[in-house]
C-alpha cells in the first residue's frame, strides 16, 4: 500500500509539473505573439513612412535595430569610385554578391550603401561604383557583424559573407562611417543583367509569426495533461469506492 500510495504521488506530481510548464509555454507562446504583431506593424509603418534624410553622426549613438531598422531615408552626395567590396547573397534571382559601396554625403559624413545584386556570373565591372553626385533612397539596415553561411569575413582576403559595417570600413581604410548601411531602392525593373549594373530593392522584409499555432498547440498538451491527472485521480478513487 505504502509503494501504491507513493508511485501515485509521483506519477500524479509529474503531471502536474507538466501542465504547469506547458501552460507556462503557452503564455509565453501569447506574449511573443503580442510582441511579433507590434513588430510587423511597426516595421510596415517604417517602409510606408515618408523618405527623411539619413541619420548623421549626431544621432548615431541612440541608432539600434528597435528604432531605426527599416526607415526610409535619403542621401545626398556621391559614390567613392574606387572602393567597393562584394558580399556572399542569395536571392530570389540567385546565388551572387551585394555591392557595398561608400557613399559620401554633402552633409559630411560616409554611408555604405548596398547598391543591389549582381550574380555569379557578372564581371568586375558590375561593381564599379557610378561618378557623379546624386540622390539615393532606401532602407535604413543594421551592421551584420562576424559572417555568414556558416563562415567568417575574412578581411585580409577580401572574403565577405556578411555586410559587417565596421570590418569593411576598415579593410577600405575610410575611417568614421554610419554605424549601418543602406540598402538602395530599385531605380527600374530587374528584367536582367545586360547592363551590368546591380539589380537595387531586393530587400526581404520578412518575420515568421508562428507564435499562434505554437500557443494552441501547448495549450492543448497542458489541457492533455489535465485530462490525464482528473482519469489518475478517478482511477485511484474507484477501488475505494468499491
Amino acid at each position: 500500500m505504502m509503494r501504491s500510495e507513493r508511485s501515485f504521488g509521483l506519477l500524479f506530481g509529474l503531471i502536474v509539473i507538466a501542465f504547469a510548464g506547458l501552460v507556462a509555454l503557452g503564455v509565453w507562446q501569447v506574449h511573443r505573439l503580442a510582441w511579433k504583431e507590434a513588430l510587423i506593424a511597426r516595421v510596415d509603418a517604417r517602409v510606408a513612412a515618408p523618405v527623411r534624410p539619413a541619420p548623421g553622426p549626431s544621432q548615431w549613438h541612440s541608432i539600434s535595430a528597435k528604432n531605426s531598422e527599416y526607415l526610409h531615408v535619403l542621401l545626398n552626395g556621391h559614390y567613392r569610385l574606387d572602393r567597393s567590396v562584394l558580399t556572399k547573397a542569395v536571392t530570389d534571382l540567385g546565388s551572387g554578391y551585394w555591392v557595398l559601396s561608400p557613399f559620401e554625403t554633402q552633409r559630411g559624413f560616409t554611408v555604405l550603401v548596398n547598391r543591389g545584386f549582381i550574380p555569379d556570373s557578372a564581371g568586375k565591372n558590375a561593381s564599379m561604383a557610378p561618378a557623379g553626385p546624386m540622390i539615393i533612397t532606401g532602407l535604413l539596415r543594421m551592421s551584420e557583424p562576424g559572417g555568414g553561411f556558416l563562415r567568417y569575413n575574412d578581411p585580409a582576403a577580401n572574403r565577405w559573407y556578411s555586410r559587417d559595417v565596421t570590418a569593411i570600413a576598415n579593410a577600405l581604410h575610410l575611417g568614421p562611417v554610419a554605424p549601418y548601411f543602406v540598402d538602395a531602392a530599385a531605380t527600374k525593373p530587374p528584367v536582367g543583367y545586360s547592363s551590368g549594373e546591380p539589380v537595387a530593392g531586393l530587400t526581404r522584409i520578412s518575420f515568421p509569426n508562428n507564435h499562434l499555432v505554437y500557443a494552441i498547440t501547448w495549450f492543448v498538451l497542458a489541457a492533455m495533461a489535465a485530462f490525464a491527472a482528473c482519469r489518475l485521480i478517478l482511477e485511484r478513487i474507484r477501488p475505494q469506492r468499491g
